[in-house]
């Protein structure tokens, strides 16, 4: 919880919505809107997907405030991160990975609407066969297979030698039932939504439902807020984006240089798969890593991928509402 309550005139006094084209569909969407604001420690981000209430984006809310408004100090110089291969077909996995130079770590979207498990395997396979044996590979199914259907995929999957598999059921309870199920296929469990979408993030730690935690800056309420999750639950921990701008990013990298595990690499190199970003030097992947440093934004790029007026009004309305819900 921060303790720094800004008021909504100096929250909104510099505050710009923008929509970043994709190069290709990813959670649904071809554009992501983004609401950057500058705060006395520099540039931040609110950007809650459009379908979450106003209570969830509370937490969001929080976390811009405390990357704005409280000065972090970089843990590390720069944070290794991952290459995200949507769900694309085969065809399309070397040109997506080339866009991440020098990353060893490879997640792979599964189980997405309208495709079967055979598009999961033919695709895992393609990333595999580029980048090789030595090369990390994880898949997230962001929840969307039941206990059944997730151990039948993970049984075929798990030949590629995966690293984990990424919230392959939706509730804590499913997590830990399909934990036991596969014991001995040698795939690790992460665990996503259940920690950044639940009332008590720790419950799937307590519950021995994960051998990993995924955990985002932003939902969890910022830098501060998340550090402490990461350290009460006991358990290695991958940050990872929600497809943030290269100011979210930012926030992530400070997370993830304060809080990550050794070995892993962080969710944070999603930049790339934007045609836009709002500063002229983004955070995409160099030599496999990004940088943990505050992004300046360029006011040239801010006009160039304005939202329209239509969705700026939407946006302002929703940062007074859930402004409304933060304690005084």
């Amino acid at each position: 919880m921060v303790t720094v309550r800004p008021d909504l005139a100096e929250l909104l006094a510099d505050a710009h919505v923008v929509s970043l084209p994709m190069r290709v569909r990813f959670r649904g969407i071809t554009a992501r809107e983004a609401l950057v604001l500058r705060g006395p420690e520099g540039w931040t981000e609110f950007s809650p997907f459009v379908e979450y209430d106003d209570a969830e984006a509370s937490a969001w809310l929080d976390a811009a405030i405390d990357f704005g408004w409280t000065a972090h100090e970089p843990a590390l110089d720069a944070v290794p991160v991952n290459a995200t291969v949507p769900a694309v077909d085969p065809e399309q996995v070397a040109e997506l990975l080339a866009r991440y130079p020098g990353c060893t770590t490879a997640k792979v979207k599964v189980a997405e609407p309208g495709t079967t498990v055979d598009d999961d395997v033919a695709r895992v396979a393609e990333v595999r066969r580029v980048m090789g044996p030595d090369a990390d590979v994880r898949v997230d199914a962001n929840g969307l297979w039941s206990v059944d259907e997730a151990t039948t995929a993970l049984e075929r999957l798990a030949v590629f030698d995966l690293q984990y598999a990424e919230q392959p059921v939706a509730s804590v309870e499913e997590l830990a039932s399909l934990r036991s199920r596969i014991d001995g296929l040698g795939v690790r469990i992460a665990a996503d939504e259940s920690v950044r979408k639940a009332a008590d993030p720790l419950a799937v730690a307590r519950a021995g439902a994960a051998d990993v935690l995924v955990v985002k800056a932003q939902p969890l309420g910022g830098v501060s807020a998340a550090a402490r999750i990461v350290a009460e639950a006991g358990l290695p921990c991958v940050v990872s984006s929600a497809l943030d701008t290269s100011v979210g990013l930012g926030m992530g990298a400070f997370l993830a240089a304060r809080s990550m595990a050794p070995g892993f690499a962080a969710g944070l190199g999603t930049a790339a798969m934007f045609r836009g970003d709002v500063t002229a030097e983004p955070l995409l992947p160099v030599g496999g890593r990004i940088a943990v440093r505050r992004v300046e934004v360029d006011r040239a790029l801010l006009e160039r991928h304005a939202a329209s007026p239509e969705r700026t009004a939407w946006w302002l309305d929703r940062v007074r509402r859930v402004h409304e819900l933060l304690p005084a």
